[in-house]
């Protein structure tokens, strides 16, 4: 009996290793190069309160104002007007932040979220800049325990240094709410997280985060993936480069109208999960330690 399960564990065992080795082969020979950052044509103006043309500035451009705010968007006609409402409100009581002017990028193709912040990110002027989502979930006013985050990271390794807003500290509250097998899913996905990609950020997901200029131009010039999981490639490049990290408790509401599907979505994630890691693990994906600029 016991050499039989023996037998049972080696085969196990052989079985697995030569899934990873088949899994590892499939992420080397699917990964895709570097998203290409060409500008189309349209992409590279913006209409002035004028409604003329103005080319837009450069991320590699000295900054021209103290912060930059990023705010991603794809059918948000319904969200995105409340949460400008709230941000521009906040923006000008703040004379040292006024909302000088508001830019809008029309994409000529989608890129996903994590595409449109980057191209956003390309075009900022900020010292600082923030991305935030448009459904308003996390409250603008918190920006401010970000920037003390931020500040609290000083001295700034080449000036660089990220705040992560995080909702991990209503987790007990979630857990109350949610099924079991959604809570199954939800510990699931942290600790994936945690073994493969991402260590000591126990929210990766918050839409929340505020950036040196240095340090969104290095991660974001970086950046494989642009559609969800490019959160956690964010942070995983951050930290290969040793940028110091904040995780910063933010107030968060849950608004209508997700576009996530619950199992597909968690589904998804654990795949996308598994080939980031992989992915940098073989070879397919490289990241230099002194990066051009493009």
């Amino acid at each position: 009996m016991s050499w039989l399960l023996l037998q049972l564990a080696v085969l196990g065992v052989a079985l697995a290793a030569a899934a990873l080795i088949l899994i590892s082969f499939v992420a080397f020979i699917t990964a895709t190069k570097m998203p290409h950052l060409h500008q189309h044509e349209e992409e590279r103006f913006f209409l002035n309160a004028r409604g003329q043309k103005e080319t837009l500035p450069s991320i590699w451009d000295s900054p021209t104002k103290r912060l930059s705010v990023v705010v991603p968007s794809y059918n948000e006609e319904k969200r995105l007007p409340v949460m400008m409402d709230e941000a521009l409100g906040y923006l000008e009581e703040r004379q040292n932040y006024g909302s000088d002017k508001v830019r809008v990028i029309t994409l000529v193709k989608n890129r996903g979220k994590g595409g449109a912040i980057r191209m956003g990110i390309f075009s900022s002027r900020g010292e600082k800049i923030l991305m935030a989502d448009a459904d308003g979930a996390t409250k603008f006013p918190d920006v401010e325990k970000l920037e003390k985050g931020l500040n609290d990271l000083q001295p700034w390794p080449e000036q660089m240094a990220i705040a992560c807003g995080s909702r991990a500290h209503l987790e007990k509250e979630s857990i109350a709410q949610r099924s079991y097998f959604r809570t199954l899913l939800m510990y699931g996905f942290h600790f994936l997280v945690w073994f493969l990609c991402v260590k000591g950020i126990r929210d990766t997901q918050c839409g929340f985060k505020l950036f040196t200029r240095e340090a969104a131009s290095r991660t974001f010039s970086s950046l494989h993936i642009e559609r969800w999981a490019f959160d956690v490639e964010l942070l995983y490049i951050a930290q290969f480069f040793k940028i110091p990290i904040a995780e910063i408790a933010v107030n968060w509401t849950e608004i209508e109208g997700s576009k996530l599907v619950p199992f597909w979505s968690w589904l998804q994630m654990g795949k996308d999960l598994l080939f980031i890691r992989l992915r940098y693990l073989t070879g397919a994906w490289k990241l230099e330690q002194t990066k051009k600029k493009n």
